[in-house]
């Protein structure tokens, strides 16, 4: 199963193995806070995608097309995610206010199709 969180979310013992998938650290928020598992910045959006998505919710579809082409060439990246989701319950930890257009949604709906 694979859940997402915000970062400013507290971590509960339902969340299983926590990653946070962004490629830059959420701010005000103290590394220990976290409780992660690892920080995997090479399966974020290139800052490139991510700057012009900027969150607008009109690019989403081109977002995500554009994303998984991304994480298309770099299987290595998000390999030991769909790993952890085979054996247990993980959870994509992202800092994006908007919960619905995010690149942690798009990677879940991603890893999702291959498992």
């Amino acid at each position: 199963m694979i859940k997402l969180k915000r970062a400013y979310e507290q971590a509960e013992p339902g969340d299983g193995a926590r990653y946070l998938v962004d490629g830059l650290w959420p701010r005000g928020v103290k590394k220990d806070a976290l409780h992660l598992t690892a920080w995997l910045r090479d399966v974020a959006p290139s800052a490139e995608l991510r700057k012009w998505f900027g969150h607008d919710p009109a690019r989403w579809d081109e977002f995500r097309r554009r994303f998984g082409a991304e994480l298309d060439a770099r299987p290595e990246a998000w390999e030991p995610l769909l790993q952890a989701a085979r054996s247990g319950t993980i959870t994509l930890v992202f800092a994006a206010r908007d919960v619905e257009h995010s690149n942690a949604v798009a990677l879940r709906d991603y890893l999702q199709a291959r498992l």
